[in-house]
């Protein structure tokens, strides 16, 4: 079913010019890969594949966030600049669908952090205003780079880390993953040679042995995982059934993951739950403060804006900021972004370039408008 252009439209792309957003055209059909690398595990079912006629995979566009960052670096443009976009993506929704209209700003280059997060913020809101005057919203924000540090003066090893980093966002994965943490788990039984393999941590001769196996056993490497992803996931199973968390540090982390306040008391919250865990946040806690107080120079009403410790996005590239908005009442998200300073070099710049950006669901915003009407 295709979409009709949102009414507002131009209203929107008249404050994209006002915040000095410079308008950007990407393709529709997109290389396949970045997605699949970097994208989370969610976007990933969701996504239309097909392939070109020398069987390179591609895809219609399903965000714009990875599109706009490739279309940056091969035009080689300096930063820090700003894009704005509005136009379709191409994903299957559980409501129902698979065609809708997406508006956004990706900022790229800025190196006042704290000042670019804040804009992002109270851009999408001032995008959602622009559609919906009068609208009440409420703002959610979680920082995937706080659960890292906590994370991290835990104590635990860098595999419990990686796996916890990106179950966030994920409330099912997340309990998933703290249970294991808990209990570990059983590996399943394996034939000598792969045992050994994996207790030495032999990845490639792993993985070949796998392939083989596969081979012999007539299964298509193509259907499923990859022997390589195969290989990986089992001496992870490995070396993560070697920890078990102790019963205090597991306390402090479902009780930091309990937080939930206005943004006002998030910088408080976060320091006595520091405190009375005996954990040092270093310089993400002073990131996130100073972030907060520039939400506050915005123009933003802090009553509506609520700091969440467990909410995240699930989309593997976010590194900070995550935050979404919803009107006040309704259940579903019309806008969410954040912070992806590691994306830009994953997809091949040259050096690291800060990004944080947001996209607007305009189908939903649409919807909402017609039944306020």
């Amino acid at each position: 079913m295709t979409h009709r252009y949102p009414t507002f439209a131009p209203d929107i792309l008249a404050l994209f010019a006002a915040r000095d957003a410079q308008p950007v055209d990407v393709a529709i059909i997109q290389p396949a890969d970045p997605f699949l690398d970097m994208a989370g595990e969610d976007l990933r079912r969701r996504i239309f594949l097909t392939e070109n006629e020398t069987g390179a995979a591609l895809c219609l566009r399903p965000e714009f966030t990875i599109p706009v960052c490739l279309d940056h670096i091969e035009s080689r443009s300096g930063t820090p600049r700003r894009y704005g976009y509005l136009g379709e993506v191409f994903r299957q929704r559980r409501e129902g669908g698979n065609e809708f209209f997406q508006a956004g700003i990706e900022d790229l280059g800025e190196t006042d952090i704290a000042a670019a997060d804040a804009r992002s913020v109270a851009d999408a809101c001032a995008v959602l205003r622009t559609a919906l005057p009068g609208q009440q919203f409420a703002v959610t924000l979680g920082d995937q780079s706080i659960f890292e540090a906590v994370l991290a003066a835990l104590g635990l090893p860098r595999g419990w880390q990686m796996r916890l980093a990106r179950a966030f966002g994920s409330p099912e994965a997340l309990s998933g993953a703290l249970a294991d943490l808990a209990n570990p788990p059983v590996v399943a039984a394996l034939d000598d040679v792969a045992a050994a393999l994996v207790m030495e941590g032999d990845m490639a001769a792993l993985a070949a042995h796998i392939g083989e196996a596969m081979e012999a056993s007539g299964l298509s490497q193509a259907a499923g995982r990859s022997p390589e992803e195969i290989a990986r996931r089992l001496i992870q199973k490995s070396e993560l059934r070697s920890v078990r968390l102790a019963d205090t540090a597991l306390d402090a982390l479902k009780r930091f993951l309990e937080i939930r306040v206005p943004l006002t008391q998030a910088n408080d919250a976060l320091e006595a739950f520091a405190a009375d865990a005996g954990l040092s946040l270093g310089g993400a806690l002073q990131r996130f403060s100073a972030r907060a107080e520039r939400i506050a120079e915005n123009g933003l009403s802090m009553d509506i804006v609520h700091y969440d410790a467990a909410f995240g996005r699930p989309l593997d590239y976010y590194t900070g900021l995550v935050f979404e908005v919803m009107a006040q009442g309704e259940t579903q998200v019309l806008a969410g972004g954040g912070r992806y300073d590691r994306l830009l070099t994953l997809l091949g710049a040259a050096k690291p370039i800060p990004g944080v950006g947001f996209s607007v669901w305009l189908d939903r915003v649409a919807a909402l408008q017609e039944r306020a009407q």
